[in-house]
């Protein structure tokens, strides 16, 4: 059951009309940005690292077979005030201008680096969010790196990530068809949906228009239970509709550009990336960017001012933050966070699956299950 008229609640993707809606009430949006059925808008935007523990998901439960997937063009990691590209292959690795030749040498050998260097491999390739890996134990940012080679390696693209065509809107719409082979039901635009608890605590249905569904075990978002969470968080976002690539990231269709925290002065990352028609987001010619961080402040517009600032002229913005919640009972849960590939989400909802169902869940899958389209077709 979803109180909206969407699939998919907060990380739905949202059409021109629905978007105006959400951000500028009864307004229209200009002609000028074309059909709103060709927008695609992500509310919670990520990217899937091609080798994640998503990619596994997906297999382990064949919703690959309603989804079709390309590969993002391009990483890209800004540094002293330009935007580099993240190395994809050997020999962008000898051209790039990010480090200097004896640097690259020192970097094979993993010694004795440069602070920028460092700064380079925890947040461009092992994706940190901030500096507090540096004080924690090396196996789990090796783990991270090796993550991101197996996915650089898996499509041979010029980044690590895919994106399904048509927009992460297109995961919940996936898993409402397979749900619907097992016997399922999704109810849409279910009004002031209310989750029933007995006298002992124990939730038992949910109540809509006068009707109950009875049920052993209750999963929601946290808008349908907000006496039982506790805010832990928020994060910042803008929205951008524009009419070129991301400016310096050699006309990709699709990137992201990481803005470590020291090159900002701030205490975590920001994110800035895009897609485009080449994904069937937008129409012919234009370009959904995104601008994302964990929020620091109550002023989403300065506060993303640096991310926004590289994306040149835009044709519309938004702005939004949302709090990020976790449940009373648990600490360890909480909601989308503003890193932008889902590897910590699909943590998260891999330990509520096991919570469920009391069963571990073992994705050691065929990984060429999966196939996406890469950036030149």
């Amino acid at each position: 059951m979803d109180k909206n008229d969407y699939y998919g609640g907060e990380s739905s993707s949202l059409n021109l009309n629905q978007l105006w809606k959400r951000f500028r009430g009864d307004d229209q949006p200009p002609e000028i940005l074309g059909a709103s059925k060709e927008y695609n808008v992500d509310m919670i935007p990520k990217f899937m690292m091609a080798n994640g523990a998503l990619v596994r998901v997906l297999i382990h439960t064949s919703i690959t077979k309603y989804l079709n997937f390309k590969a993002v063009d391009g990483s890209f990691v800004y540094n002293k005030g330009k935007i580099h590209k993240v190395p994809a292959t050997d020999v962008e690795a000898l051209k790039s201008s990010q480090m200097g030749l004896f640097e690259k040498r020192r970097l094979r050998k993993k010694y004795e680096l440069e602070d920028d260097t460092i700064d380079f491999i925890g947040h461009a390739l092992a994706l940190q969010i901030d500096d507090a890996y540096l004080d924690q134990p090396a196996k789990n940012f090796v783990k991270r790196v090796k993550l991101y080679a197996e996915s650089l390696a898996r499509f041979q693209a010029g980044s690590p990530y895919i994106y399904p065509l048509y927009g992460l809107g297109e995961l919940p719409q996936a898993f409402a068809r397979l749900s619907a082979v097992y016997g399922g039901t999704y109810m849409l635009n279910k009004p002031q949906c209310k989750v029933e608890f007995d006298e002992h605590g124990k939730a038992y249905g949910v109540t809509s228009e006068g009707e109950t569904a009875k049920c052993k075990k209750v999963v929601c978002d946290p808008s349908y239970l907000s006496e039982k969470v506790n805010k832990v968080g928020k994060v910042a976002r803008a929205i951008c509709i524009m009419s070129h690539p991301i400016p310096d990231t050699q006309d990709s269709h699709s990137c992201q550009v990481i803005l470590p925290q020291k090159q900002l002065g701030r205490k975590s990352d920001m994110y800035p990336f895009c897609c485009s028609y080449a994904h069937n987001v937008a129409p012919k010619g234009k370009f959904v960017a995104f601008v994302a961080t964990e929020a620091e402040t109550d002023d989403p517009k300065t506060e993303l001012k640096p991310g926004v600032d590289l994306l040149g002229p835009v044709d519309e913005i938004f702005y939004e933050t949302f709090d990020r919640f976790g449940p009373t009972n648990d600490p360890d849960a909480d909601e989308y966070d503003g890193t932008t590939h889902f590897e910590s989400t699909v943590t998260d909802v891999i330990a509520m699956y096991s919570k469920i169902t009391g069963k571990a869940l073992d994705l050691s899958v065929d990984l060429s299950a999966a196939s996406a389209a890469g950036s030149e077709e």
